[in-house]
């Protein structure tokens, strides 16, 4: 009896793993939705404190929410096309590739050169930023807004560079004069990755005082193709003060109430000391970051132009008083680029960014996941292969959990050793299941045995499994990692397939059938992991057991192939570490008798239940 509450724990884990496992990785995207949907209708029926009045008062901006005014997208053009049509500054540095308009002074193209679109460094660099005019316009912009000011620097402005390049240590200086009394300049400096530092100053060359505003934004128009994964954020990312962490998905802003004015819609923050707003890829983001000492609005707001959706994060600081013969002054930062872990945390130590880190989306068990890739990098670092990190950090945790590990496996153990009392029990009492029940109690507290000690290394692997899953799927240095042989990517699925023998036959077999070779592996160590142990005798628990690595096969055939791999490495090393300890214990390992059993008549009736 307790070999049949062990063995059916032990499934029922095995089988919430798996139910879990898909939800969670598979079929939750539409449980978001849905979640999603419901906070946004709750949003749209409440109020939003803190929203900067859509009358502005004298002196005040005319727009609370800057760059959000009509400005129609028009014909769409070829991207080369429109980079070329005006004069830009070129940005060239050793991360990144592109140019600064000088109609407009924004940076709107950029381009990543370590980053491809597939493993073949051959293929095209990532785009991240491009202009307007182009098919998905996305850039950064910054400046003043207030009212009384004579004309302000917008979109359409024409600035004046001193230099025709970009590059780490070599800034570039905008000039423009409104012609009303204010020159602005706006010195742009970037650093060899991905962080931009841009100052703004105004000189009031006139003879009355402004009042001016500095802002920052960053605005995408048109809704990106997201993958939909719960376990990924893809939309608005900030960190605004004492506010925290804010994600809005691009769904959810359109649900939000209007903000600044009737075509526009969003969640604004003000009095905000600290942190960033920007939008987020899966690997890439673009945000502003003002000054960590200064008072902020920061806003995420979505606008109607024409037939586009736009979407922006956006930075609108105090106001600045400039008298006559005066100069103001504000400097802000654009992150544009990779969200490589090592990169992100060096700009919040070295900026003080507060909480820069979370541009990374670790999650609610970022304890877990953050250690997780941390020790990935160390071993990657040391043996330059992050598929060798994983079958490292796998027996370092086997290693770690061995004391846990070793208990279990001495449990199952003796729980083998005394099958035969236990089958002379279930004989003796036949259907009185009280009974029974009471002697396999005296038996295990005699023989010092823990039913349920079996389940540990279940219930260990699966938050590691989710954490590892999360690292793979999250993480940039993971994307295009190699292993060895065909698995060109640790971070996509193991591309060959049995359906066409694995490339031989000239076809693409179908995903929805999808099972490579590294998948097929995992499936077999598990099923010898399972056949160490002796067949349940209860029918349904042994047809549990027997489908249970068929059904993981299917299922993790679609996963990242460096997951599939550290499944399958952790199942060998637990199939070698129970042997070790069976045969320490003087117990029978039943690996080769249930492998040749599978081919032999079972006997039926009564006698063939006890002997199994």
């Amino acid at each position: 009896m307790g070999n049949d509450k062990t063995n059916m724990i032990v499934a029922i884990a095995l089988s919430l793993a798996v139910l879990l496992g898909w939800n969670y990785f598979i079929a939750a995207p539409r449980v978001e939705q849905q979640r999603q949907a419901a906070l946004q209708d709750k949003a749209a029926s409440s109020t939003v404190d803190g929203v900067p009045s859509p009358s502005p008062k004298e002196g005040g901006p005319a727009n609370p929410v800057p760059g959000t005014l009509p400005n129609t997208q028009g014909a769409v053009e070829p991207r080369e096309a429109v980079i070329a049509r005006a004069p830009r500054v070129t940005i060239d540095t050793p991360a990144l590739a592109g140019s600064i308009a000088l109609k407009g002074g924004r940076i709107d193209d950029v381009s990543l050169k370590n980053y491809h679109e597939t493993v073949d460094d051959k293929s095209p660099r990532i785009v991240l930023l491009s202009p307007t005019g182009t098919a998905n316009p996305y850039y950064a912009e910054f400046g003043w807004v207030g009212q009384n000011t004579g004309p302000l620097p917008n979109g359409d402005t024409v600035w004046t560079a001193d230099g025709t390049t970009l590059a780490s240590g070599k800034p570039v200086t905008l000039t423009y004069d409104n012609g009303a009394g204010l020159l602005f300049k706006r010195v742009i400096a970037v650093d060899d990755k991905f962080m931009f530092t841009v100052r703004d100053e105004v000189e009031n060359k006139g003879t009355k005082a402004v009042n001016l505003y500095p802002y920052g934004l960053v605005s995408r128009w048109g809704k990106p193709h997201t993958q939909g994964y719960y376990v990924l954020h893809e939309g608005m990312i900030g960190v605004l003060g004492a506010d925290g962490l804010q994600e809005y998905t691009y769904d959810h802003l359109a649900k939000e109430p209007a903000l600044g004015n009737v075509s526009t819609k969003g969640k604004s923050w003000t009095g905000v000391t600290g942190g960033f707003v920007g939008i987020t890829d899966k690997y890439w983001a673009a945000a502003t970051i003002p000054d960590q000492s200064a008072a902020y609005t920061g806003s995420f707001t979505e606008r109607t132009d024409g037939a586009t959706k736009v979407y922006q994060a956006n930075v609108l600081g105090g106001v600045q008083t400039v008298e006559p013969g005066a100069t103001a002054s504000a400097t802000q930062q654009l992150f544009a680029g990779a969200k490589e872990v090592n990169t992100i945390n060096n700009y919040q130590k070295d900026l003080g960014i507060k909480q820069f880190d979370l541009m990374i989306d670790w999650g609610w068990f970022h304890f877990i996941t953050k250690p997780m890739f941390r020790a990935l990098d160390f071993f990657f670092h040391l043996f330059g292969n992050f598929g060798v990190a994983i079958l490292v950090v796998t027996l370092c945790l086997k290693t770690l959990f061995l004391p846990i590990a070793n208990k279990s496996y001495k449990s199952m153990a003796k729980m083998k050793a005394v099958q035969p009392e236990m089958a002379s029990i279930r004989e003796r009492y036949g259907d009185d299941k009280v009974k029974q029940q009471q002697a396999m109690m005296e038996l295990y507290k005699k023989e010092k045995i823990n039913p349920v000690a079996g389940c540990w290394p279940v219930l260990i692997q699966i938050p590691v499994f989710f954490a590892l899953y999360k690292v793979l799927f999250i993480t940039i240095e993971m994307r295009h990692a190699p292993f060895f042989g065909w698995i060109q990517d640790l971070a996509a699925p193991d591309p060959t397939n049995i359906l066409n023998l694995f490339g031989l036959l000239p076809f693409a077999a179908p995903d929805l059938f999808h099972l490579g070779v590294w998948p097929i592996i995992m499936g077999i160590t598990m099923f010898v992991q399972m056949k160490m142990n002796p067949a349940p005798p209860d029918p349904v628990q042994a047809q549990i057991f027997t489908f249970m690595p068929i059904v993981f096969t299917f299922m993790l055939g679609s996963f990242p192939a460096g997951l599939v791999i550290y499944w399958a490495w952790n199942n060998t090393l637990s199939v070698i570490q129970q042997y070790v300890i069976m045969r320490r214990n003087g117990v029978k390992v039943e690996l080769w008798d249930n492998l040749s059993g599978m081919f032999k008549k079972k006997p039926a009736g009564k006698n063939a239940v006890a002997k199994s």
